[in-house]
């Protein structure tokens, strides 16, 4: 294969993007493309060939169609050309599929004590994360794993300009309830994967009457998680990072509660 090959399917993965590697594994007889042949497939584009036609044409489809398919992530096509596909060659090829997807993104608005250590467990997780914080002693990449991006910005500033999409999740775990406030507000009408806030029962009743005052509607704050965590009496901020991150996975997994 060559490197521009590779190099545009890298893009699709900084990019973020889902897609289906369709590699030739076996062939035999008289085949477009033998053993080693490669393709990657998006819902819109196509990377390198297998030798077109039917056979292409069918693991396009078959492709786009596992692609959509959440209760799987492989696929094997072994087809003869002639008497499944009415092609002129008359060998006979075996395709693997296999669905490539990003880890999901995880904005951590907040680089304290909680915020530090659920970047590390959540960047273990599988998630890509990024925390943001104005203040320069705390948003140091030193106190992060390295694949943490980190970010000296103003958290309000940061939503504005790059909002969460649709598949992120979001924490809110900043030194001020003030500045959780905004944030909140500034994060609705969002809808992402998921939105957490720390803090109590209590704090959550008073955010919840002030911003519908505001304009936030009830149903977009009934999908926030507040308190964000599972319940398991967690104390430390390693402890209350642990039951955030298991929330995030429970979601990830089966869906947010309101789906």
């Amino acid at each position: 294969m060559s490197s521009a090959f590779f190099q545009q399917v890298a893009k699709l993965e900084t990019d973020r993007i889902d897609f289906i590697m369709a590699t030739v594994v076996e062939s035999g007889g008289s085949t477009p493309r033998t053993s080693g042949a490669r393709m990657a497939i998006t819902n819109g584009t196509i990377i390198g060939t297998i030798g077109g036609g039917a056979v292409e044409h069918k693991v396009i489809i078959d492709a786009r169609r596992l692609l959509m398919d959440d209760s799987r992530s492989t696929e094997m096509i072994s087809v003869h050309l002639v008497r499944d596909l009415a092609m002129c060659c008359g060998g006979k090829m075996s395709i693997f599929l296999e669905k490539v997807t990003a880890n999901p993104k995880l904005w951590i608005f907040g680089a304290g004590h909680i915020g530090t250590e659920l970047a590390k467990l959540a960047s273990l997780s599988g998630f890509d994360v990024a925390v943001v914080d104005d203040r320069d002693d705390w948003a140091n990449p030193s106190r992060f794993n390295p694949e943490t991006d980190v970010i000296e910005d103003d958290p309000e500033t940061i939503i504005k300009k790059t909002p969460p999409k649709a598949d992120d999740f979001v924490v809110v775990v900043t030194h001020e309830h003030a500045l959780d406030e905004r944030l909140l507000r500034g994060l609705f009408p969002l809808e992402t994967k998921f939105i957490g806030l720390i803090g109590s029962r209590g704090k959550w009743a008073k955010f919840t009457k002030r911003l519908e005052s505001r304009g936030v509607s009830s149903q977009w704050l009934d999908t926030v998680s507040c308190p964000v965590g599972l319940d398991i009496g967690a104390e430390t901020p390693t402890e209350i990072a642990l039951s955030i991150v298991a929330e995030l996975i429970m979601v990830r997994r089966n869906g947010p509660k309101w789906s």
